[in-house]
């Protein structure tokens, strides 16, 4: 699976971006996709997480910090998962990545940094910087 994100920019606390996950060939359907973040000198910190049971019900995880800023969702088709973060603050500098996992449902935990590992596939990443 191949994942390339985009949509990272510099924004002025307050602002909003929009970020892309992209997948090359394939659809999203069959597989949990997540967002990480990281910042210099920090652990990796889960986002989002999002996917789609059998029933097509969307199962959406957001992460504790930006809980109440942060949707993610699909695109359409299932190509793409789309991160919005609005009311961005300096905290929310970092390298964003999207990782993929086939099968797996988004559940309580997900986003944790013992989680990661689970994904298997990873994009590059994209640099999002909110300036003061």
């Amino acid at each position: 699976a191949q994942l390339v994100e985009s949509g990272g920019a510099l924004v002025q606390t307050g602002g909003s971006l929009r970020l892309s996950c992209v997948a090359s060939g394939f659809t999203l359907d069959d597989y949990a996709i997540v967002w990480f973040r990281q910042a210099p000198g920090k652990e990796r910190e889960g986002v989002s997480c999002i996917s789609v049971d059998e029933h097509q019900r969307e199962h959406v995880q957001i992460g504790g910090p930006v809980k109440d800023r942060f949707t993610t969702f699909y695109g359409n088709p299932k190509t793409t998962v789309y991160l919005q973060m609005n009311h961005l603050n300096p905290e929310d500098t970092a390298i964003y990545s999207c990782g993929a996992r086939r099968g797996l449902l988004c559940a309580p935990g997900v986003l944790t940094t013992a989680a990661a590992p689970l994904f298997n596939s990873w994009g590059r990443g994209t640099q999002v910087t909110v300036s003061s």
